[in-house]
């Protein structure tokens, strides 16, 4: 079986956590979640269809996970949006949605959802690691919890190892961003810099002529991309889907939606639910990002070209 290089699929670990439903909406999709459940070394209780999953995820005595593939063509994308929430406000276990980048949008009322992971496009790298996270936020505190009841210090030892190896594990397959402080706003004043589109949009060029010469890989965080997008987007008075700001960040979509959660989170994005469809969500500058933006530019002025 061929397996990406550097990532260790089965374990002790893996084989002892309660099994993961896989659920699709075709059979090409069924089968790519089945051999990402196969592959990552989990024990798969059941791979069953859309239609099926309630009823059989009812059924089920116990799932760390369910894994929902959604294929090219998406059509059923709101029976697999609906069985997500259904899925965490029950609170059984963990949800995963693996969806093609033109559903991407459709989805995105989702990101806040702790229980809900959303794999767009993902390589197995990113599969398997969206699928450890959720089963590992979901295993290791009934772990610990039994650990504690039990107080048997070979089981402590045992669990301890287990904890320290899947940490590892996840800090090598994540690839979002470290937690940063929250952005401050800068003094309030009437006199915040007016910036041109054309100069933010000229810095952005810049930005990507840089690829012609140097492998992508070494300039792999996002996140200024994604501020001078936004920030172009309010100058022209557009509105930017997810989507959009996933494909200006020039990263796989998956890592993407990571970063842009944690820049919400540290007050730098504010996204918006789009009024006439509620399932979409346009991302636009906090307020102060906005302002420390244009302070910016005003500051560096010409030499702003990176």
């Amino acid at each position: 079986m061929n397996m990406p290089c550097g990532v260790s699929y089965t374990s002790n670990s893996s084989l002892a956590a309660a099994p993961v439903l896989v659920t699709a909406d075709t059979d090409e999709a069924l089968q790519r979640g089945r051999e990402t459940v196969e592959q990552s070394g989990y024990r798969m209780a059941a791979a069953v269809s859309l239609s099926e999953a309630s009823e059989r995820l009812e059924r089920q005595g116990a799932a760390s996970a369910i894994w929902i593939e959604i294929g090219d063509g998406g059509d059923e994308v709101d029976v697999a949006i609906a069985l997500a929430q259904h899925v965490s406000r029950e609170g059984r276990c963990s949800a995963i949605l693996s969806v093609p980048m033109h559903q991407l949008d459709q989805v995105s009322s989702l990101f806040d959802d702790a229980n809900v992971e959303i794999v767009v496009d993902g390589n197995a790298h990113e599969r398997a690691s969206a699928l450890a996270l959720a089963v590992a936020s979901r295993e290791l505190p009934k772990r610990l919890h039994d650990a504690a009841a039990d107080r048997n210090a070979e089981r402590l030892r045992q669990l301890s190892d287990e904890v320290s190896r899947i940490a590892s594990t996840l800090a090598r397959l994540s690839t979002g961003p470290q937690p940063a402080p929250m952005l401050q706003a800068p003094p309030t004043s009437p006199d915040v810099p007016d910036i041109s589109v054309d100069t933010v949009r000229t810095v952005i060029r810049a930005r990507r002529l840089r690829s012609r010469f140097f492998p992508e890989e070494l300039f792999a965080d996002p996140a200024w991309d994604m501020l001078l997008d936004l920030l172009q987007a309010e100058i022209a008075q557009l509105r930017v889907p997810v989507s959009s700001l996933c494909i200006a960040a020039a990263v796989p979509a998956t890592t993407a939606l990571r970063w842009l959660k944690t820049m919400t989170d540290q007050g730098l994005f504010v996204r918006r639910a789009d009024p006439h469809d509620g399932r979409r969500v346009f991302v636009e500058l906090a307020p102060a990002a906005s302002q420390s933006l244009r302070r910016y530019f005003a500051e560096v002025g010409q030499a702003a070209t990176i």
